[in-house]
C-alpha cells in the first residue's frame, strides 16, 4: 500500500477539533506523522479496492438527522449491490424495506454518511465517508433496474483499517 499515489485530504481537514483533542488527551498525536497520514487518510477509493467493493454482498451505513441523532443501517442485496462510478463516487440501490426511510430521511436532512465495508473472510475493513444524494429516474438509478431509488455517495475520506478484532467468518451454504 505504500506505493499508492493518492491525494491526501486537505491538511486543515485531516482531523476535526474533537479528534485532535482526543489525540492530545490520550497522547496519540505524535503517531500521525505525514507518512502515516499518506498511508491511512485518502480522498478517493484506490483502484485496487473497486472490485472488492463491487463484490461486497452488504455494507453498513451511518447517517444522522439535522440535530445529530444517528442511525446505522445494514444494506444488503448480494454481489452487484454497489456500483463504483469512479474513484470519488459510488452508488447503491434503495430497496423498499419497512417503509420507515430512516437512512433516506436522514440523508434528506443531512447528506453526511459513513459507510463501512467489512470482508469477514479475511478481516479487511474500509471506511468511506462522504455526502449522499438521493436519485429517482435518472442515470444513477439506471444502474439498479430493480430499485425505485438509488443513493450516490461523493467520497470525501477513505480510511483503511487493520484486521485486528474482526472475526473471520465463512458463508453458510444453503
Amino acid at each position: 500500500m505504500n506505493d499508492i499515489n493518492l491525494k491526501i485530504k486537505n491538511k486543515t481537514q485531516e482531523f476535526h477539533p474533537g479528534e485532535l483533542n482526543a489525540q492530545q488527551k490520550w497522547h496519540t498525536e505524535t503517531l500521525w506523522n505525514e507518512e502515516r497520514k499518506q498511508k491511512l487518510l485518502w480522498s478517493e477509493i484506490p483502484q485496487q479496492y473497486h472490485d472488492r467493493i463491487e463484490q461486497a454482498p452488504f455494507f453498513f451505513i451511518a447517517t444522522s438527522d439535522i440535530d445529530g441523532h444517528c442511525d446505522c443501517s445494514f444494506k444488503g442485496g448480494g454481489t452487484g449491490l454497489i456500483k463504483i462510478i469512479d474513484s470519488t463516487h459510488f452508488a447503491f440501490p434503495d430497496f423498499d424495506g419497512n417503509g420507515a426511510f430512516m437512512s433516506i430521511g436522514n440523508i434528506m436532512q443531512n447528506p453526511h454518511v459513513g459507510c463501512l465495508f467489512i470482508d469477514f473472510a479475511d478481516g479487511a475493513r474500509l471506511r468511506v465517508n462522504g455526502r449522499a444524494s438521493i436519485h429517482e429516474n435518472d442515470e444513477i438509478t439506471q444502474y439498479f433496474k430493480q430499485a425505485k431509488r438509488a443513493i450516490l455517495v461523493s467520497v470525501e475520506q477513505v480510511v483503511p483499517n487493520c484486521k485486528a478484532h474482526v472475526p473471520l467468518l465463512s458463508a453458510k451454504e444453503n
